[in-house]
């Protein structure tokens, strides 16, 4: 075959080049989210781990709260103070039991999480107050998606949800950030106080093994804006469904490749994840952030 013209060939590759762009530019964005900021990397839900995901570009933090005894709202996911996530004066005491003064003396950086290779610890962090974290607002344009700690079977973990909804409003109030909060819990009843209570803050329903269409999930959590299923109930169908009701779909927590490609594939709206910066370049290689 005779070889083509060099002008045929320039048009070609410009013509393959604009298709690329056009069909980049027609899928739709994903957003990612630092599950406790960046647990892969740094300890979780401390400063340093949100700071990390801030630097590189992360569009939401995701984190989660609890409540001292002297009803200070923490960042923690687990009810409990515990190595290896913290260590202090006791092997494991309730964070509701132990007012914010008692929680400062726990190291939350100390030890690296056996689960992340990759993570760095970072000795004399402390539990951060939900307050400081909302303080790091200035630092960019990202959001917050912020998980209450509370189940209805353990009632002495924290305040009745009314109270809890309360509590976290008041901060999104203080730092003049509901536009930029997003409000989540398995427990819906937080989700139900927050909309009476603040309607204009988005609200997300978690859930981990709902069969059920994600509307009617969302239904039964005052109509959430936002569905939270772990990434496995995750169907292109379903995703569909959703958006066709108005509901974003953001799934959690998936940490690998193959994961993140069939999430993509579903065309959901964000995905949290432990390694926001790899799953950021993976995103950005085929156009997708």
């Amino acid at each position: 075959m005779a070889p083509q013209p060099l002008k045929h060939t320039v048009l070609a590759a410009f013509a393959t080049a604009c298709l690329l762009t056009v069909a980049a530019a027609q899928q739709p964005r994903i957003l990612v989210q630092g599950h406790r900021g960046a647990r892969a990397e740094r300890p979780e839900n401390t400063i340093p781990a949100f700071e990390y995901a801030i630097s590189h570009g992360v569009d939401v933090l995701e984190l989660d709260v609890s409540v001292t005894k002297d009803n200070v709202l923490v960042v923690s996911h687990d009810p409990v103070l515990e190595t290896p996530v913290c260590s202090g004066p006791e092997n494991k005491v309730l964070i509701r039991t132990l007012t914010l003064a008692e929680i400062r003396r726990w190291d939350c950086g100390k030890l690296k999480n056996p689960q992340f290779a990759k993570q760095v610890p970072v000795p004399g962090t402390r539990m951060p107050t939900l307050d400081e974290v909302f303080a790091l607002a200035p630092r960019g344009n990202f959001e917050f998606n912020v998980e209450t700690k509370i189940s209805p079977k353990r009632p002495e973990l924290a305040p009745p949800p009314e109270e809890f909804a309360r509590l976290v409003f008041d901060q999104i109030r203080k730092h003049k950030l509901e536009k930029r909060v997003i409000l989540q819990s398995f427990d819906f009843r937080t989700l139900i106080a927050m909309r009476k209570l603040a309607p204009a803050v988005r609200l997300s329903a978690l859930t981990s093994n709902d069969p059920r269409d994600f509307a009617a999930i969302t239904a039964e959590a005052a109509n959430a804006e936002i569905i939270s299923p772990h990434f496995h109930l995750v169907t292109p169908e379903k995703v569909a469904a959703a958006h066709k009701a108005g509901i974003q779909v953001v799934p959690w927590t998936a940490d690998d490749p193959a994961e993140w490609e069939r999430l993509i594939a579903a065309k959901v709206d964000a995905i949290i994840t432990d390694d926001p910066v790899a799953l950021l370049a993976y995103l950005k290689a085929k156009g997708l952030h």
